[in-house]
Parts: C-alpha cells; structure tokens; sequence
C-alpha cells in the first residue's frame, strides 16, 4: 500500500485528469503556493443542476431497452474503478478528484419524476435508481432527494430497481417494505470485496462489506428481495474472492447474484493506472497485464456484447467460477418480477374515485 506524503487518503483517485473538452487546464508547475490548494484533498462542494427530466432512456445491446434516473452526478464513495468518472467532465470537471469532491445535486428531481409519470403517456417499466452514480451516497442524508423519489414511486405503483453500497438504504425501509409488498422493488447491494484493507484504499468512502452483508440480511428481513452485484472483478486483486462473496451474500438472504468485469475507459485508465502502481507497486504489472488480456490486449473497452464480461481464458475462468458459486451457494433461489400491473398515473384521483 502507498506511504506517500501526497497520498490523498479518504480518496480514491490520487489526480486529477484533464479534461478533454475544456480548452484551459489547471497544471502543477510548483510544489508550493496555490498549487497546494488546487492539488489538496479539499472539502466536498456541491453544485445544483436543474434538468428537464429525471428519467432517461437506456439503448444498449448488453441491457436492452431501459430506463434510468441518478439524482446525483459524481460521488463522494470515491471508487477507483467507477466508469460513470468519464460522464463528470461533460460538466466541466476533471473524472479525477473532482469527481468525488464536486458532488452535483439535482433538487427538483422528485417533481421531475411525479410530472413524468402522471403524463397519461406513460408506459410503466422498471426504473434503475443508481444507473449511473450511487442513489445513496454520503450527500443523500443531507438531501434527502432518494427518500421523495421513492414516496413518488410508491403513490404511483410504480416498479423501481435500485444498486448500492451504502447502507444508508436502510434508512427508506419503510418505504422499501411497502413497495415491496405490491412487487414494485429490488435492491443490488455491491460487494467488490470482504478484504477490509483492499476496500479502504479501492472505495474509500463506502461501508464495509461486512454492513453490506447486514443491508442485505436487514432487507430480506423487511420482505424486500436484493441481491448480491459482485463487480467489477479485477483480476490479480478481488477474483479469488468471487465464492466467498457469494456465499456471504446467499447466507444473509440474497435472492440473486451478478457480475462485470473491470474496464478502463477514457480517464479511468490513467486514474486507474496511477492508483495501481501507487498501491500495488509489487503486482501492478500483473493486474494491468491481466485486465488487458480480458479485453482483446487493450484495457478499455467499449465493444457491445463482450465489454462487461470480458473475453479469453481470464475472462472465461472467472465466469465459470461465478457460475459455480451460484449454483452452489443459490440454488433454488426465487426468481423475482417486478409488477407494472397496477401502476396508476394519477393516484389522486384513483383515491377519489373509491368514494
């Protein structure tokens, strides 16, 4: 593990890349002065955005049509590995450090997503709440905006899935136990790794697996299905640990499981790199050599079809390690299915009409 003075601890990316659509960069010319001030940790800034709709369509070869809402872009969880560091610099900001220390916030998002859904236009589908950047980051026991979506969704009947690692989620229990009981919630609880040490420096600002572990055992508990999401996978650092991941999860109640392998898109690859060799200057070659080798003898991929998966013997081995820990560990396990039967567009007057 790195021991360097300018090792940001409490975050996951150690720079700041440029970002390629702005014309002007901020540059370390000087180790002293206000170069320390831009190059720092820094407190956690937040900044309104105020969009015209919440709800977004998803048209991908992997996933198939789908829909997404992320009341918060960037996040202050700090993963090293997160792919959505790239979207950041379409607001201006560098997918490094500002990524998780400039947090956007979107308020009206609530009132968003009632006027979207009381359009008698609306065909209800599943919703992902988390597609993008996690629901239940730290800045959402300030905000409270994950909280009212879910009061909107569960007025209209409306079917939502939700990925986290964050037990904050526990929190809306008892919006998820009631959504539960109409078949209108599913929750993923991520899981990378049990390794305490690899979690501290890999997703700095996130729970320990262990409260993930307890996210899960509270909300089967509670009625609420969730599953376990095992990603992403990087070989050399957290694949050894795919069946105890998922024996864990199975053991406090997850109903399902999933997995992606790690790829390093656009800015990820740099921020990536740099946070491997910093860490695990002993292995880094290896770990780098290998997610190359999952991906065709490239680190970022974006091909439909192989690019979440991978490709090769690494890729192969890790899927059928994955596939027979499931077999083991969730065998007979309940296959869910949200419901969109009984979604109601206008619930104000579905009420009135009972009297």
């Amino acid at each position: 593990m790195s021991d360097t003075k300018e090792y940001f601890q409490g975050r996951g990316s150690q720079i700041n890349t440029a970002n390629p659509y702005l014309r002007q960069q901020y540059v370390r010319e000087h180790i002293e002065g206000l170069d320390e001030e831009m190059l720092s940790n820094g407190k956690t800034e937040f900044f309104e955005e105020h969009p015209k709709k919440i709800v977004n369509k998803v048209d991908s070869p992997d996933i198939g049509p789908a829909l997404s809402m992320n009341p918060y872009q960037g996040c202050e969880h700090g993963c090293i590995y997160c792919y959505a560091r790239n979207v950041h610099q379409y607001w201006g900001f560098s997918a490094g450090l500002d990524f998780e220390r400039k947090i956007i916030v979107k308020p009206e998002a609530p009132e968003l997503l009632e006027k979207q859904l009381s359009n008698p236009k609306w065909k209800p589908a599943p919703i992902m709440l988390s597609g993008n950047t996690d629901c239940y980051q730290p800045a959402e026991r300030k905000f409270r905006i994950t909280r009212r979506m879910l009061e909107v969704l569960l007025r209209h009947r409306h079917p939502v899935g939700i990925i986290t690692k964050n037990a904050l989620i526990l929190r809306d229990l008892d919006l998820l136990s009631e959504l539960a009981k109409l078949r209108l919630v599913h929750v993923m609880v991520s899981i990378t790794s049990l390794n305490e040490d690899l979690r501290l420096v890999m997703e700095p600002r996130t729970v320990t697996a262990k409260n993930r572990l307890r996210v899960i055992e509270e909300l089967t508990k509670a009625g609420v299905p969730a599953g376990v999401m095992n990603a992403p996978l990087i070989p050399g650092l957290n694949t050894e640990e795919i069946p105890s991941v998922i024996k864990a999860a199975a053991e406090h109640g997850a109903v399902d499981a999933g997995y992606t392998i790690v790829r390093l898109n656009g800015a990820v690859k740099d921020i990536f790199r740099d946070w491997l060799y910093k860490n695990f200057p002993d292995r880094g070659d290896k770990v780098w050599h290998q997610i190359m080798e999952c991906h065709g003898g490239q680190v970022n991929d974006s091909r439909f079809g192989v690019r979440m998966r991978g490709e090769g013997k690494i890729a192969e081995s890790i899927k059928q390690l994955f596939k027979m820990a499931v077999k083991k560990y969730m065998k007979g396990r309940e296959s869910y299915e949200l419901n969109t039967e009984d979604f109601m567009y206008n619930p104000d007057n579905a009420q009135l009409s009972l009297f």
